[in-house]
């Protein structure tokens, strides 16, 4: 807390060879106190962008999402702790937001931020993408991301909700966004393949169809255009790819116990 009163507010943005995205990320969060970049070793230029607005840059060894921000968080310094990924932007709205609820006592401890999402230059409205929100402002003794490799939430409630939004620009080109459904549906499966996912095969059958549906028709990804087509495309063909890799998975573990004497 300084002089006037006001929670001080640290944000910490995880980043790996992100030097398409990280000056604008950075550049909407130079109001805060402290500006954490923690770095996965990257080879670009992204310790050079960084070291331009960073209060600090620290390097850690990359596992998973969730992971990597749970080592992060208690190297913040302050009390309050924003999240922004390298390809989200804090837009003015949520700025003076922000601001302006830490410049007196926060009544949760938490605090849930829409995004809006971006597709090749337009907001997708639709599509499952319409409706997104993460819970990325918090107290930071109080948060901690659920031991997930994929999807994984801080787990503080009750948590409020800002009224204002991430811009959120996560796919800059098909190949970059083929080779997240490569990373993303590898942590998925073996999440499932741990778990023991009861019937592989048949996920394999049914849930890339199940998804195409459910995103085009059930979540209006139509309304969305050609978009929305792409959307829905790609989402099944990360449940076909993720189911895939659980059958290997199962595959795999089945065939060394039939090798063990």
């Amino acid at each position: 807390m300084d002089t006037s009163g006001r929670q001080k507010l640290s944000v910490i943005i995880p980043c790996f060879n992100e030097e398409r995205n990280l000056e604008a990320c950075l550049q909407g969060v130079t109001w805060a106190d402290e500006i954490l970049v923690v770095d996965s070793f990257s080879t670009d230029a992204t310790l050079d962008i960084a070291r331009k607005y960073a209060s600090r840059v620290l390097q850690h060894e990359y596992l998973y999402s969730a992971a990597q921000k749970n080592w992060a968080i208690p190297q913040a310094a302050h009390d309050w702790v924003l999240i922004v990924d390298a390809d989200e932007r804090v837009t003015p709205g949520l700025k003076d937001e922000i601001v302006n609820l830490l410049g007196h006592t926060p009544s949760m401890d938490a605090y849930w931020i829409r995004r809006k999402n971006f597709l090749f230059g337009r907001e997708i409205r639709h599509s499952g993408w319409g409706t997104d929100s993460v819970l990325r402002l918090f107290r930071r003794d109080r948060g901690r991301y659920q031991d997930k490799r994929v999807h994984a939430e801080v787990a503080i409630e009750p948590a409020g909700f800002l009224n204002n939004w991430f811009e959120h620009h996560s796919v800059s080109s098909i190949t970059d966004w083929i080779g997240k459904i490569n990373r993303y549906s590898s942590w998925k499966a073996q999440d499932k393949h741990e778990k023991g996912i009861a019937a592989p095969v048949l996920h394999l059958i049914v849930r890339p169809p199940a998804r195409f549906f459910k995103d085009f028709v059930l979540r209006l990804g139509m309304l969305d255009g050609w978009r929305g087509f792409l959307i829905a495309g790609l989402s099944a063909f990360a449940e076909l790819v993720m189911a895939a890799k659980v059958v290997q998975f199962r595959y795999e573990r089945d065939r060394k116990t039939r090798q063990t004497p």
